[in-house]
């Protein structure tokens, strides 16, 4: 424990952040590291507990109390070390992660927790800075080569740690940059795509190929691809939005809300969409769907300049404190504000969606009833609300990958919600040699599941190259190939 008394002497002091007035006027990321001095404090506020819930929660399990501990003693580098060790890419999990280790942090009994994402992010940048973040190649290759369709968190964690045990990795990516979700679907106000970039150089350093622009099931086939590789892992993510089935879906101004970041995205990255381009400004937005991708248009719709935006959640407001069938260490069902809509906007609870209705094949109006929960199923009980709408979002989340081509053309199964079917031990298809990884099997997640998902089907995948022998790559101390969770 850094400091025995932290927990009791010191409040939780989040970063700064830019304010609202300025941050809406650009796309760039607006949270601060913490002042010199303050990320000490912070990681002295961790009790080191005897059962760390906080790893627990972490689906990589990463050592929080190590790198809380180190951080708070001044040893960054050491606290790097700690990170690195079950994290290929802290700088993407201390912007992007929700934090569960943080709902599961003992200290959130009572008090609020310990700030690890945070402490995470700085470790993680103080590495870059200081330039301990080096390519290192694997010291030999085993021959074999491995194909990973994706290049979003899971198939960049599979594919780094493919590479780290000696393999050789080719990455396919169909949109012309690598990052997938990461690139397209997240603003660059939570993640400029430089933190991107500068980790895929040093994949590309260590021999991780790259290949953009190629879309397996159309311009190769799955069963050229199998052939031409001895392992394959599918980590397409879930891209298949849950669609609106309503009167007026088909009017012009309905979006889905990917088409819609990817678009901005393109944008702030320098590219020209083609025309014509869905954009907010000017313009009454209505969001459906109050998750992270609703709160990511809601702050893209501010920045573009819209007129007004409502965002409207078919489920009814939770708790601002938990129930008492929501006990810690789960995670905390209550009501909370993301940065979005903390810079404004007005949030509707518990409407449901009943038409839409336009002018001249544009919509113009979202109508919709009041909801509420009546023995767990939602009832309609109020009368008819209007909103008028020139720009409708759609950001009901995802239920599936596009996998018809990997079905039809190499014949993996999919389950009945139509996602890869795995074995839950080692992450194979259906097909032998075949693994999947991240949202395509996972279904719709968190950032930190996709990269453990990586880490975990790169572990079975070394096993199936090698017929279960031990590894060629020689342990680095902490950082071993397939250490950690």
């Amino acid at each position: 424990m850094g400091d025995p008394k932290g927990f009791l002497t010191l409040g939780r002091v989040a970063p700064e952040k830019r304010p609202v007035s300025e941050r809406v006027g650009d796309f760039r990321e607006f949270i601060a590291l913490h002042k010199e001095g303050s990320a000490a404090a912070q990681g002295g506020r961790c009790m080191d507990c005897g059962v760390p819930f906080c790893m627990q929660g972490c689906p990589l399990g990463n050592r929080i109390p190590d790198f809380n501990g180190l951080v708070h003693t001044d040893h960054w580098r050491r606290a790097y070390v700690a990170l690195r060790s079950t994290n290929n890419f802290p700088e993407f999990t201390g912007r992007l992660c929700p934090a569960p280790c943080e709902a599961a942090c003992v200290l959130a009994v009572n008090d609020e927790a310990v700030t690890i994402e945070q402490i995470e992010k700085e470790v993680i940048e103080r590495a870059f800075s200081e330039g301990w973040v080096v390519a290192e190649p694997p010291r030999t290759r085993s021959g074999k080569r491995v194909a990973v369709v994706g290049s979003g968190p899971a198939g960049l964690a599979a594919a780094a740690q493919l590479n780290r045990a000696g393999h050789l990795v080719v990455v396919f990516e169909k949109r012309d940059q690598v990052g997938g979700l990461l690139r397209y679907g997240i603003p660059d106000f939570k993640m400029e795509k430089s933190v991107i970039d500068r980790r895929v150089a040093i994949l590309e350093a260590e021999g991780v190929v790259f290949k953009t622009g190629i879309t397996i099931g159309a311009d190769v086939s799955w069963n050229e691809l199998k052939v031409g590789h001895d392992a394959v892992v599918v980590a397409i993510g879930a891209e298949r939005p849950r669609e609106l089935t309503v009167e007026g879906r088909e009017l012009g101004g309905v979006h889905v809300a990917m088409d819609y970041l990817v678009e901005q995205n393109q944008v702030v990255a320098g590219a020209t969409p083609p025309e014509p381009r869905v954009s907010a400004a000017g313009k009454r937005v209505v969001i459906l769907g109050g998750g992270d991708t609703g709160s990511d248009c809601l702050g893209t719709a501010h920045r573009q300049g819209a007129a007004s935006v409502h965002q409207l959640e078919l489920m009814p407001a939770p708790p601002t404190e938990r129930s008492d069938g929501n006990p810690w260490p789960q995670w905390p069902m209550v009501f909370t504000t993301s940065s979005s809509q903390e810079e404004g906007g007005e949030r509707v609870f518990a409407l449901k969606t009943t038409r839409l209705t336009g002018q001249d094949g544009q919509v113009t109006a979202l109508h919709a009833v009041q909801v509420e929960l009546v023995d767990g199923v939602l009832t309609e009980v109020g009368g008819e609300v209007t909103l008028p709408a020139d720009l409708v979002i759609l950001a009901m989340g995802f239920v599936s990958p596009v996998a018809e081509a990997l079905h039809a053309q190499l014949g993996v199964a999919l389950d009945g919600r139509g996602q890869v079917a795995i074995d839950p031990q080692t992450r194979v298809t259906s097909v032998p040699g075949v693994f999947a990884a991240g949202d395509a099997s996972r279904g719709a997640s968190l950032i930190v599941w996709a990269i453990s998902d990586g880490r975990e089907t790169a572990r079975s995948v070394d096993s199936y190259l090698r017929a279960d022998t031990p590894t060629a790559l020689p342990s680095r101390g902490n950082d071993r190939p397939f250490g950690g969770r």
